[in-house]
């Protein structure tokens, strides 16, 4: 029993394998949520779990000879989850951040690089003989390989690193849109999601500068360290998946999608019966009070297409959604701020007496509008 069957690095790709596969689980049979988004991120969990599975079998002192011995099919086939898995992790962050998220025709040009991939693995190594195939991974020597496939595994490592800048763009088109269609964006929380973006993210470019070390080390024979970068990476991927988890279980992130904007051409003149009729209707009805309005309540409430009210808001009154119900609030906080009788009413009964269902937008917003602080406001106006 005192002998060592994993080195340490072995021991943490085992348990990124097994992370992988728990989280997958636990997203598929337990958690809750909107379920498509569920499926994409086990599906990224799984291809994912398949990239130390391979670093194993090609690699791992004490699963490379079993793995020979059991078929040398299982060589490189868990390589092609590459290719695969930030594709999955782009579609999963569109999946959030869209309502009406669906698999378009042009997403499959994102999985033509994993198609031609495995068609080229098909053809050099599966359609080897069993008898070929061991000559060549008894006599495996990494410096060995063609000169052809560091640059091929150089365009994956840019390419995944791709998809992951593109999750980030993603995410900053959300951020943006998002005040267009909510009035409160205090309670959209991004955290979770951004630390998955970027901690990942991070372990690409990284697995860029390990494949450039290597092609470097071996190509010009510049002495670098290629493999303890490689394998820093390995021990970051387990602790994220970790830390990913753990903030899961004690965390819901908050997401409110918005609609895929569509490219329309700039667009017929502004109605102004409509900007009067919105006009007229939030100063008599008030929606603004409601803490949870957003885009799509009041354009049900005024009877019109909500595409329609956020070009009349952005346009007319040139100000995005959250601006423009949270200036109507500032206007009813500095209403109630006036009156004698709420000389002692707490910020907090304002701020929610106005519509405001976060206290930092509230101070924000007003210092920015009227120049004062709520209670420098009140201060003045009474005195």
């Amino acid at each position: 029993m005192s002998q060592v069957l994993f080195n340490t690095l072995d021991l943490s790709l085992l348990i990124t394998i097994y992370q992988c596969l728990l989280f997958a689980f636990f997203l598929l049979v337990i958690k809750k949520g909107k379920r498509k988004s569920n499926i994409l991120l086990a599906l990224f969990l799984l291809s994912y779990a398949a990239i130390p599975l391979d670093t194993l079998i090609n690699f791992g002192e004490a699963f490379r000879q079993f793995a020979i011995d059991f078929s040398p099919n299982v060589f490189y086939i868990f390589g092609i989850a590459y290719w695969l898995e930030a594709v999955l992790l782009l579609l999963f962050v569109r999946s959030l951040i869209y309502k009406n998220f669906t698999l378009k025709r042009t997403d499959i040009l994102l999985f033509v690089p994993f198609f031609l991939y495995t068609i080229y693995e098909i053809n050099t190594w599966y359609m080897l003989d069993a008898q070929t195939k061991l000559l060549y991974l008894d006599g495996y020597q990494l410096a060995n390989e063609p000169a052809y496939t560091r640059f091929i595994n150089l365009f994956r490592e840019c390419f995944r690193t791709l998809c992951g800048v593109l999750c980030l763009v993603e995410l900053h088109r959300y951020q943006k849109q998002i005040k267009n269609e909510f009035a409160d964006i205090e309670a959209i929380d991004l955290t979770w999601l951004k630390i998955l973006v970027i901690g990942f993210l991070v372990i690409r470019i990284q697995a860029i500068i390990t494949t450039l070390g290597f092609m470097t080390s071996i190509d010009l024979h510049i002495n670098i360290n290629y493999a303890l970068i490689g394998q820093v990476s390995n021990f970051m991927v387990m602790f994220l998946i970790s830390f990913l988890m753990f903030y899961s279980l004690g965390f819901t992130t908050v997401f409110k999608g918005i609609v895929a904007k569509e490219i329309v051409p700039e667009k017929d003149p502004i109605d102004l019966e409509e900007v009067e009729r919105i006009q007229t209707y939030m100063l008599e009805n008030k929606p603004y009070l409601n803490h949870l309005l957003n885009l799509d309540n009041l354009s049900t409430q005024l009877k019109m297409q909500a595409r329609s009210l956020s070009q009349i808001i952005n346009r007319h009154f040139e100000q995005n959604f959250f601006e423009f119900i949270n200036s109507y609030r500032i206007e009813e906080s500095k209403r109630l701020l006036q009156q004698e009788e709420n000389r002692k009413v707490t910020m907090l009964d304002i701020m929610d007496k106005a519509g405001f269902n976060s206290k930092a937008t509230f101070n924000t917003f007003f210092k920015k509008s009227v120049g004062l602080t709520p209670t420098q406001y009140r201060k003045e106006q009474l005195n």
